[in-house]
């Protein structure tokens, strides 16, 4: 016998003969004597007439694992348009074939399989049950984590609500999963990563913050240069001008602002003490000829030597 009978009607069930239905579909309806076939032809756990086939593609039956392994590895190898990965598609069956079989705990991921796994599992906007652990877990809800570890930030709930809600975690499905979703997200793969959720440690802003604290930090540097190198400035021009490497829409962004000759009057006069008196515009150039390139190296919260490196388009002596 490869099948149980079906329980009552349930929502766990409902899903899963959805999900089969669909996979079915997607597959090109192909015959249930032709999975049967196929799975009697192939490397599968399970064997099964072509009437269990359909008893199970139709929700009469919920199949033994092995059946349903069977059924569903067969059915993802004959998707085309796009291909299915059968190992995939197995995994993701395999959790709502357990949640009819076992009720909600066996939806949830075993500690050992959650750090196996490879993300949340919420690529298709749906809500996995490892997601709502992995958003309960995450400490950025309910404190100001240190600068020196995230972004600052207005805690999502309190942090009575986060251990209570972490206490029920630990109730419902032990300490060893929730401490594994705990350093899941400590690690950086939090629920959100991928769409840039606020649930986690990169700030919206971040790009635009990291720009802004580069430029005063590459300002400061240039200051300290300018100071005590002669005609810096100028063998950066020439430098910046032979740089066949450089960006193009940078070169053209510095060579319009050349055409502005009263822009370049200022620049060309530029010293660490009339660095206060230049307009922005002229930084910015000033900037561009002496720095090829300023990028962030370190975590967010170390001090600006730590965490920007500079590429000088005229390395600086010491360097050379």
């Amino acid at each position: 016998m490869t099948s149980d009978t079906a329980p009552a009607s349930n929502a766990a069930h409902r899903e899963l003969v959805d999900a089969l239905e669909e996979l079915h579909r997607a597959a090109g309806h192909p015959s249930m004597r032709r999975v049967s076939a196929q799975i009697a032809e192939g490397d599968h756990p399970g064997l099964i007439s072509h009437e269990g086939v359909r008893t199970a593609l139709k929700g009469l039956t919920v199949p033994r694992w092995e059946t349903l392994q069977s059924i569903v590895a067969v059915l993802a190898a004959a998707c085309v348009d796009p291909p299915r990965d059968p190992a995939a598609e197995v995994a993701r069956f395999l959790p709502l074939w357990r949640a009819v079989r076992e009720g909600d705990a066996g939806a949830v991921k075993s500690a050992r399989e959650l750090d196996l796994s490879q993300g949340w599992g919420t690529d298709d906007g749906r809500w996995t049950a490892e997601a709502v652990i992995g958003l309960m877990i995450n400490p950025f809800n309910a404190i100001q984590i240190d600068p020196a570890l995230a972004v600052p930030h207005e805690p999502t709930v309190s942090e009575d609500d986060w251990v209570r809600a972490g206490v029920r975690l630990i109730e419902a499905h032990g300490p060893e999963l929730a401490l594994r979703a705990l350093l899941r997200t400590l690690k950086g793969d939090y629920v959100g990563v991928e769409a840039g959720s606020p649930f986690g440690y990169h700030h919206p802003g971040q790009e635009a913050a990291d720009a802004l604290a580069a430029f005063h930090y590459g300002c400061r540097q240039v200051l300290r240069r300018l100071a005590v190198e002669p005609n810096l400035l100028q063998r950066s021009i020439g430098a910046m001008h032979a740089d066949d490497g450089m960006d193009r829409e940078h070169r053209i962004e510095m060579l319009r602002a050349e055409s502005d000759t009263s822009l370049m009057r200022e620049i060309l006069t530029a010293t660490p003490e009339t660095w206060h008196e230049l307009s922005e515009e002229a930084h910015h150039q000033i900037c561009g000829y002496l720095i090829e390139a300023i990028v962030p190296v370190g975590r967010f919260g170390l001090p600006p030597d730590q965490r920007f490196h500079i590429s000088w388009r005229v390395p600086e002596p010491s360097a050379a």
